[in-house]
């Protein structure tokens, strides 16, 4: 599901009475020149700078800490809604009183009958990054990508490693033979223009990249393509690389808008769902307050007071719906995951159940063979796989092997897996079609027993090709196919003798892979009752979902 919202978290060194001050003139400079209201006369509570537009302010100072925070809604006629943006300075009172925390948060809550604007990353946002020093852990985070130099390897992968960093670090590579500041200029910084105050940015300098990679081994990033480093990371763990995102150049260049909007996705849905630091999560919760009325005798009077009360009952609607709004997309992730998480078991409890059940095979003949004086060949290694695709374009260029099977979908979306691909993805998906193949065959001859599942879990004598039934889902879930925009992103080309319109929505699709936001998936339709062939409709990176 798309994140809405914006969040930045991040600290400054400096101590609260500097930063609240500072904050407060970016503020100022924000509402005054860049949205053009009246700031003349802020004070504490309500303030009306504008038809249908308040700023709410208030302060505290004690032993637990002082806060000041500021809430801006605008509910204009072209707003489909009221855009509410707030700005929290924090001192922290706990284990480090040397720091200030800046929250800000950018919210569209939809009048009836509209939906939801997502947000991008606010003027205030940025203005205050340029004009404090903001840090997440050992980084600094700012408004533009900072080159790493030969000499800032260690210093950055320290900051990759360190454990408190909230925010991810994400790293663009420079193609060979380009220069880096026209490559940044021209490419990085457009990919990168919505990931302020979301992420670390750098820009890996070619020079630098040898060393970056060495020390990131299971980790790199390359050939113009851009990395996420998610917070946790663990160089020396190759499984950990799966969730470490890798965009590729060809992604970026094919349209940079739609790459830079991907790219923030993932930032942006941590950012909400990362629980808040301590000193900003119990901050009390914001009222509003009017300002007193000096005389309320005359009827003029109240019934600007009553408007006022109105407002605010209609303010409180509004977050109570978009409360309602953030309680139903979280459980609709929750269940996604929970979901997932089984699925993830279930696989697992089967490739142990096949690992074991392998190894018990393998040393009863080894005896076998020892008992019969065949010490040596009982100990022979087997012969490396025949022939196996190195990349998924091979995959591609080879289809032709497989006699049952047409691959009808976007050869780009699967020759894209290359650029970001953990090691095995290509072996499995290889093993996925050929498989495929065999049951596409016996599916033709209609002696299958049942989809391709039921083959997968009751595989026929003699047959070489396996692959895991776990990793075998024939229907999507009802959120997918009730939704029309994820229903269309899996809806893919056939001939006409088998879908009249030359299209057909795919359910069933395997697993390639896991554990990131590429999470590679194979959609395919079996026609074996009709033109006895198994189409491959798509090769790629994981379709839309509540996950992605």
């Amino acid at each position: 599901m798309e994140p809405r919202n914006y969040r930045m978290v991040v600290s400054t060194p400096q101590d609260f009475v500097t930063t609240s001050a500072e904050a407060d003139r970016q503020l100022h400079h924000w509402l005054g020149r860049m949205k053009r209201y009246n700031t003349s006369a802020l004070d504490e509570g309500r303030n009306e700078i504008a038809e249908g537009v308040t700023l709410d302010h208030d302060a505290a100072a004690g032993r637990h800490g002082s806060y000041s925070r500021w809430r801006l809604r605008e509910k204009r006629p072209d707003n489909q809604g009221t855009w509410q943006s707030t700005l929290v300075v924090r001192s922290d009172s706990g284990k480090d009183n040397r720091r200030t925390w800046l929250q800000v948060d950018i919210e569209h809550q939809p009048d009836p009958g509209q939906v939801h604007i997502r947000a991008n990353t606010p003027g205030i946002a940025k203005l205050l990054l340029d004009n404090l020093p903001a840090q997440d852990g050992l980084a600094d985070v700012g408004t533009v990508p900072k080159f790493i130099e030969q000499d800032d390897v260690e210093e950055v992968i320290e900051e990759l490693c360190e454990q408190d960093r909230r925010l991810p670090v994400v790293v663009a590579s420079v193609p060979y033979g380009q220069e880096a500041e026209v490559w940044t200029k021209q490419v990085v910084e457009p990919v990168f223009r919505h990931l302020s105050g979301l992420a670390v940015m750098y820009v890996l300098r070619p020079e630098a990249q040898p060393s970056f990679n060495r020390a990131l081994e299971h980790h790199p990033v390359f050939g113009g393509g851009v990395r996420t480093y998610l917070p946790g990371l663990d160089p020396a763990w190759r499984p950990d690389a799966q969730r470490h995102p890798v965009m590729s150049r060809s992604t970026i260049e094919a349209n940079v808008r739609r790459a830079a909007a991907i790219l923030a996705s993932l930032p942006q849905r941590l950012a909400l769902s990362h629980p808040l630091p301590e000193p900003l999560d119990t901050l009390p919760f914001q009222r509003s307050r009017t300002r007193a009325v000096v005389d309320t005798s005359s009827l003029e009077e109240l019934r600007e007071e009553l408007r006022k009360v109105d407002t605010e009952r209609q303010e409180a609607e509004q977050r109570e719906e978009s409360k309602d709004q953030q309680i139903r997309e979280f459980r609709l992730r929750v269940k996604e995951a929970d979901d997932r998480d089984f699925e993830q078991i279930v696989e697992n409890d089967q490739l142990y159940r096949d690992f074991q059940d392998a190894h018990r095979k393998v040393r009863f003949l080894q005896k076998k063979l020892e008992e019969a004086g065949l010490h040596a060949l009982a100990h022979t290694p087997p012969p490396e796989p025949e022939d196996q695709p190195a990349t998924f374009a091979e995959i591609l260029d080879r289809m032709d092997e497989f006699t049952y099977l047409r691959f009808t979908g976007n050869p780009k979306k699967a020759r894209d897996l290359d650029a970001q691909c953990i090691v095995n993805w290509v072996t499995v998906a290889w093993d996925a079609l050929r498989t495929l193949n065999d049951y596409a065959t016996a599916s033709a001859a209609g002696t299958t027993g049942g989809d391709f599942r039921h083959w997968c879990d009751n595989l026929p004598d003699g047959c070489s090709n396996r692959f895991p039934s776990a990793k075998v889902k024939m229907k999507e879930s009802e959120t997918v196919g009730n939704n029309a925009k994820w229903r269309r992103q899996r809806t893919f080309p056939v001939p006409t003798s088998v879908a009249r319109d030359g299209k057909l929505f795919m359910q069933a699709h395997l697993r390639i892979g896991g554990g990131n936001t590429v999470s590679p998936r194979l959609y395919f339709h079996d026609d074996g009752t009709g033109t006895g062939l198994v189409y491959v409709g798509y090769i790629g990176e994981h379709p839309d979902n509540t996950q992605t």
